[in-house]
């Protein structure tokens, strides 16, 4: 089964996505992850990339599908995948369609920004070890402190409000016009968010299912 998981930065899809990998027996392809494999392999692909990157640039679209491309014929692949956070734009998705990659369904996260502002500002990383807690739902013993090490309790860049809305706001310019690309396929599966990461686990579950 070939599954593309779709949602806003902080709606927990890549969660979801490691749940139904593991379930199902098919590798999650992120994109972020492909191309760091790709730069470190030194691909063709990847050596483009690298060009971009070390120039400050971001990476174009026909070097993003190439090594798509080249993940997705890989021998692990030919019983089913997941793609996540690929494809982000109807260009990317029209690509995937170009290279005959069949998809079977598209599980979107549905999460309200509001909540996604709350669920990411409320992060906090540790500067020492690196564990992570919640200012709402997984409080440290001490405000500010580590319970593991001692260490420092930070905001990350990415999780500031200012951010998180910015990025919000491409994904709705951007990406979240997949949902009606692929509706009109009749391949798209609303999985609506919960508090509890094992209620939406099995509303993914089911979309999978039905």
């Amino acid at each position: 089964m070939n599954v593309i998981f779709l949602g806003a930065p902080g709606a927990g899809k890549g969660t979801q996505a490691e749940i139904v990998s593991e379930k199902f027996n098919i590798p999650t392809i992120s994109t972020g992850n492909i191309i760091r494999a790709a730069l470190k392999d030194g691909t063709p692909m990847g050596l483009k990339a690298k060009s971009y990157i070390d120039a400050g640039k971001l990476v174009p679209d026909d070097v993003v599908i190439g090594i798509i491309r080249d993940r997705l014929a890989a021998d692990d692949c030919k019983n089913g995948f997941i793609l996540d956070g690929f494809p982000r734009t109807i260009p990317q998705a029209e690509a995937l369609d170009a290279m005959g990659v069949g998809i079977d369904r598209v599980i979107d996260i549905e999460v309200s920004d509001e909540a996604i502002a709350k669920r990411m500002s409320g992060r906090r990383v540790c500067k020492a070890c690196g564990s992570s807690y919640h200012l709402e739902y997984k409080k440290p013993k001490t405000a500010g402190v580590c319970d593991a090490c001692g260490g420092e309790l930070v905001q990350r860049k990415d999780d500031a409000p200012e951010t998180v809305l910015e990025r919000l706001k491409v994904y709705h310019a951007e990406t979240e016009p997949l949902k009606a690309f692929y509706e009109k396929k009749g391949k798209l599966f609303i999985v609506e968010g919960q508090e509890d990461v094992a209620d939406t686990t099995a509303l993914t579950l089911k979309a999978m299912e039905d």
